[in-house]
């Protein structure tokens, strides 16, 4: 096993690479991300290329294929019931769900939202299936005149709460989530509450602020992150890892505004010197292009990504290892506005690291998580689920 002191996990979040064999349970035949968005943008990426995405099995039709690969790369099948962000994190980090987090396409039960007006002191409009960016517009000024929080949910296990900050303050805004997060327990399970501030700006927009807000339930048994805290490594959680795990195995967490903003953040712990893990999420390809059907705004974010790579990489020690992936798909021309059951890339790289490796199409999301565990805790300590490719590197 090589000598790696540190792991750096980057998730591209949403960057499906194609339709997993059960995709059409999920209402998703035909969807592939990746592929869609090169259809439709003629994505200029130099750096991800030479590692490797192109050469994954069936990425994008091979059109971004390159003849001597510098990295290792695959692509991971979810065993996991769902499509969601929770759910795929997860499984990453080595927790296979197989029942599902309950989904809400009627609304929430009258006497949950009852309750929550109980406890919060606001009343609600809403209560529906909805995109986020039109229900602020659809509700925005009834809400603004009334004080009523807007909520709303998706094809996820979500409890979205939308308000103005000047008519909610952001800190009640949170403390209303937190009571929510409260309410929504047993028979009203649900993955996630999430703040969705909004202001107005100069141009008299309502637009959603970077002060988003998840309220995740915690991981019913120890993940990766847990393993390797155990181990006395740090786990630097950059973004909304921090909410994805609520907390449990992150011993640093920083909030992020922007994909932009994670990559700085993520440079920044990698000129810290520490044994661990460093866990990004870059939550704009999905909130900002895929669930808003951009393919083109999408293959703009890959190519800034792309363009900021050669920083990552260059901050990196000697016993550094990084690994790129996705949680899910997003295809940015399927119908609808949610997330869509894809393959999730692979791409890694480090100094001590094989070139050139193709690891096929893996079974589990989780391989990554035991591999990981495996290489940072020396063989200390080992994932519940996933098979590690440690020996591939």
């Amino acid at each position: 096993m090589k000598d790696i002191k540190r792991a750096t996990i980057i998730v591209l979040d949403s960057l499906g690479v194609g339709e997993l064999p059960d995709a059409g349970n999920y209402g998703d035949k035909g969807t592939d991300t990746l592929g869609h968005i090169l259809d439709h943008y003629p994505l200029d990426i130099p750096n991800l290329r030479k590692l490797g995405i192109g050469n994954i099995q069936g990425a994008a039709g091979g059109r971004l294929r390159v003849e001597a690969p510098e990295g290792i790369f695959g692509k991971f099948a979810e065993k996991s019931a769902g499509k969601d962000t929770i759910t795929g994190h997860w499984e990453i980090a080595g927790i296979r769900t197989d029942v599902p987090f309950k989904t809400y396409h009627d609304g929430f039960p009258q006497e949950l939202m009852d309750e929550f007006v109980r406890q919060t002191g606001r009343g609600y409009i809403g209560n529906c299936v909805a995109s986020g960016t039109e229900i602020i517009e659809q509700l925005g000024e009834e809400h603004e005149k009334t004080g009523k929080v807007i909520v709303y949910t998706s094809a996820d296990s979500v409890f979205q709460i939308a308000a103005n900050t000047d008519v909610v303050p952001l800190e009640e805004l949170y403390s209303i989530c937190e009571k929510a997060r409260a309410l929504l327990q047993g028979e009203y399970s649900c993955g996630r509450v999430i703040a969705r501030p909004y202001i107005i700006d100069e141009a008299g927009k309502r637009v959603r602020t970077a002060d988003r807000h998840d309220y995740a339930v915690s991981p019913p048994e120890k993940t990766m992150l847990d393993l390797i805290a155990e181990d006395g490594a740090e786990v630097y959680a950059v973004g909304k890892i921090r909410d994805i795990f609520n907390g449990s195995g992150v011993t640093t967490a920083v909030h992020t505004e922007s994909n932009d903003d994670g990559v700085t953040k993520t440079i920044e712990a990698l000129n810290m010197d520490f044994r661990g893990l460093i866990f990004t999420n870059l939550v704009d390809f999905d909130s900002k292009y895929g669930h808003r059907r951009d393919p083109v705004g999408y293959g703009q974010a890959i190519e800034a990504f792309d363009r900021r790579l050669p920083e990552i990489l260059d901050a990196m020690k000697d016993d550094d290892m990084l690994i790129m992936c996705s949680d899910h798909g997003n295809d940015p021309i399927h119908t609808g506005f949610d997330h869509t059951r894809e393959y999730i890339f692979g791409l890694i790289t480090g100094k001590r690291l094989n070139q050139g490796v193709d690891l096929g199409a893996r079974e589990s999301f989780a391989d990554i998580g035991a591999t990981v565990t495996e290489m940072i805790t020396c063989g200390r300590k080992a994932a519940s689920t996933g098979e590690s490719f440690a020996d591939k590197l």
